[in-house]
């Protein structure tokens, strides 16, 4: 059927609104809003790629669509919350440039590191079951789990959270981080199941069971605590293969 082939591009079309839609919030100065937006829009790169595999409708359109819209919604989108609480961290402009704060423009070097490792993925055939870098949906929950993260420190009072997540220099160092991570060849396992057997997923399991615990515990702490976990899980079994 023809409508069958393009139900994956209109999913994709789905995440590439939900990231245009998280964009205007976080302009907006609502960036929890913004960060939910993003969360929806992972959501639905999820389901693409899902429902490409279950319909046999992959396409050359479709992965070149799913990478403009990795660009917007995991690329702009985390990075405007990122220039957003850079503004609200630095208060007044050290350097004033057309009534921009040059210092805050350093979170779209997000924008950019994002499009360099989606290109580096579109050519590299080595990429179809792992990683090599963090993959920009990953990233860009990260940085978008801050606000929310802030949101709930300020309501239970946690002094050096707010502190930390309000201080340009932490959000600062972060970016420049996590640009690298994105670009690196560190090598990082794929969510994508294959089957529903152990055997195989073992990483992915307890990737997400471990999720589960920390959102019961920590509640929101836990979503920017799952990405590096999910980093650190990574490199200590790919070194541990390497032994």
């Amino acid at each position: 059927m023809v409508i069958k082939k393009h139900i994956p591009n209109f999913v994709t079309c789905l995440n590439i609104f939900s990231g245009a839609i998280s964009i205007v919030f976080a302009f907006k100065g609502n960036l929890d809003l913004a960060a939910w937006f993003i969360g929806l829009a992972a959501v639905f790169d999820f389901l693409d790629g899902m429902s490409a595999r279950l319909l046999n409708a992959k396409s050359d359109i479709g992965l070149q669509l799913d990478s403009l819209a990795d660009v917007i919604s995991f690329g702009l989108a985390p990075a405007v919350i990122v220039f957003q609480l850079m503004e609200n961290a630095l208060n007044k402009p050290f350097i004033d440039w057309f009534g921009l704060n040059v210092f805050s423009l350093v979170a779209f070097i997000l924008v950019a590191f994002s499009a360099l490792r989606l290109a580096k993925f579109n050519i590299d055939t080595e990429q179809a079951d792992d990683f090599k870098g963090l993959p920009t949906p990953a990233n860009a929950l990260f940085f978008a789990s801050l606000p929310l993260v802030l949101f709930q420190a300020e309501s239970l009072g946690f002094q050096f959270l707010q502190n930390s997540l309000t201080n340009y220099w932490v959000l600062f160092v972060l970016t420049i981080i996590f640009s690298g991570l994105l670009v690196s060849n560190i090598g990082l396992f794929s969510m994508k199941f294959k089957n529903l057997f152990w055997k195989g997923n073992q990483l992915r399991y307890i990737l997400f069971i471990s999720f589960f615990v920390f959102f019961f515990l920590i509640r929101l702490y836990s979503l920017p605590l799952i990405i590096i976990f999910y980093i650190l899980l990574s490199v200590l079994f790919y070194k541990k293969s390497r032994v």
